[in-house]
C-alpha cells in the first residue's frame, strides 16, 4: 500500500537566512524570521540534532499520514527503500533533501573525507550538490581552491583576512548545478537559492565567516580551522572524474544528468503538459518539482498524489502500477541511488 510520499518541511533558522521560500515557493514561513534553510527530506538518529529522539520528517498525504520517514523505513523495509542500503548503524534513509536561502554569504567551510570520518568519531562523510534555482544579480558561489594554493598559505589567508581570496568565485546562472565533493572548500554566496542534494550528514568545518556576530553570544563566529585544514584537498588533483554525461530528448520530455556523486545521481526531467507515462523504477527515486504541476497515482491508493512547485517527493521502490499526468508543462530534479 505504498505511494507516492510528501513530507512536513523542517524549517530552520539562520543568521544568514531570508525569505524567499516563502516570496517565490509560497511556503507558509513567518515574515519576522530568517528562515536559512528548508528540510525537505530528513531521517537523523537520536544526538545528531535532538538528544534520545530521531529527528525524522513526518509524512503529511495518503492513509499512512503522520507517520515518520524513520518509521516507515522500519515497517516497511526494502519495499520502501528497495536494494540502497541505508546509513550507519541506526538504519538511517541515505540522502537528505533542503532548500538554502542565503541572504547573505554563508561561511567559507569544507566537509570531512571518509578517510578522515573514518578517524574522528562524531565526523561524518557528505558530499552534496546545488542547483540553483534562482539568484540575485552578481550573485556566486565560492567552490575550491585557486591553482596552486598550499596549505601553509591557505592557513595564513585565514589568519590575515584574505581566506576568500584563496577560492574560486564562480559567478551563478538559474538553472546551474554544482557538485561539490567532500574536502572540498567553499560556500554559498548571498543572493542564492538553491535546492541542494546531500548525503544525511552535518559535520561542518568553518574557515572564515565575514567576521560576523553571533547575535546569541555577541562573539565573532566559531572557526573550525584546524579541522578543515586536515580535511582540505590540496593536492591540486581534478575534484572528480569526468561525469558520464547523458541527454535523451524526445517529442515529449528530456532528461539531462547534472550531478553523479557515488551516494546519489541528479537528473533533470522536462515533460509537457498531457504527458501520462509509467513510472519504470524499481529503487526508491526522489523528484523535487522545479515547475509545473503533476498527479501521481498507484493502483493501491484511490486517490492521486498532486505534486506542484518546491515540493519534495519520495517515490518508494514497491510501487504498483504508478503513473505520472504531467498537468501542466513541468520540470524536476530526479534524484536516484546506486546499489
Amino acid at each position: 500500500m505504498l505511494y507516492p510520499m510528501i513530507f512536513q518541511p523542517r524549517y530552520v533558522d539562520k543568521i544568514w537566512g531570508g525569505q524567499k521560500l516563502r516570496t517565490i515557493l509560497n511556503k507558509p514561513i513567518d515574515p519576522a524570521l530568517k528562515i536559512g534553510e528548508s528540510w525537505e527530506l530528513y531521517d537523523f538518529p537520536p544526538g545528531v540534532v535532538e538528544k534520545g529522539n530521531w529527528t525524522s520528517a513526518r509524512l503529511t498525504n495518503g492513509p499512512l499520514a503522520g507517520k515518520t520517514l524513520h518509521e516507515l523505513v522500519q515497517e516497511y523495509g526494502k519495499q520502501l527503500h528497495g536494494d540502497v542500503k541505508l546509513v550507519g548503524d541506526n538504519g538511517q534513509f541515505p540522502i537528505l533533501i533542503k532548500f538554502l536561502d542565503a541572504r547573505e554569504d554563508l561561511s567559507v567551510q569544507v566537509h570531512p573525507p571518509q578517510s578522515y570520518a573514518d578517524s574522528h568519531p562524531g565526523a561524518h562523510l557528505k558530499n552534496e550538490a546545488w542547483y540553483v534555482f534562482q539568484h540575485d544579480e552578481g550573485s556566486r558561489i565560492l567552490k575550491g581552491l585557486k591553482p596552486g594554493v598550499t596549505r601553509e598559505q591557505f592557513k595564513k589567508s585565514i589568519e590575515d583576512g584574505t581566506n576568500e581570496q584563496m577560492i574560486n568565485a564562480i559567478p551563478v546562472k538559474d538553472g546551474e548545478c554544482y557538485y561539490l565533493p567532500s574536502g572540498t572548500v567553499h560556500a554559498l554566496g548571498a543572493g542564492c537559492f538553491v535546492a541542494e542534494v546531500q548525503t544525511p550528514s552535518d559535520t561542518t568545518y568553518r574557515t572564515f565567516d565575514f567576521d560576523r556576530v553571533d547575535p546569541s553570544t555577541g562573539k565573532l563566529r566559531e572557526l573550525h580551522v584546524e579541522q578543515a585544514l586536515e580535511c582540505i584537498d590540496f593536492s591540486g588533483k581534478e575534484e572528480q572524474p569526468p561525469m558520464k554525461k547523458r541527454h535523451e530528448a524526445g517529442f515529449f520530455a528530456t532528461v539531462t544528468r547534472l550531478a553523479e556523486a557515488p551516494q546519489f545521481t541528479i537528473e533533470k526531467v522536462r515533460m509537457n503538459e498531457g504527458v501520462e507515462q509509467a513510472i519504470p523504477y524499481e529503487q526508491p527515486v526522489v523528484w523535487i518539482l522545479l515547475s509545473g504541476e503533476v498527479e501521481l497515482s498507484v493502483s493501491d491508493v484511490k486517490e492521486p498524489t498532486r505534486v506542484g512547485v518546491g515540493t519534495t517527493v519520495l517515490l518508494p521502490a514497491a510501487l504498483r502500477d504508478a503513473k505520472v499526468k504531467v498537468l501542466s508543462d513541468a520540470s524536476w530534479l530526479e534524484v536516484t541511488f546506486p546499489v
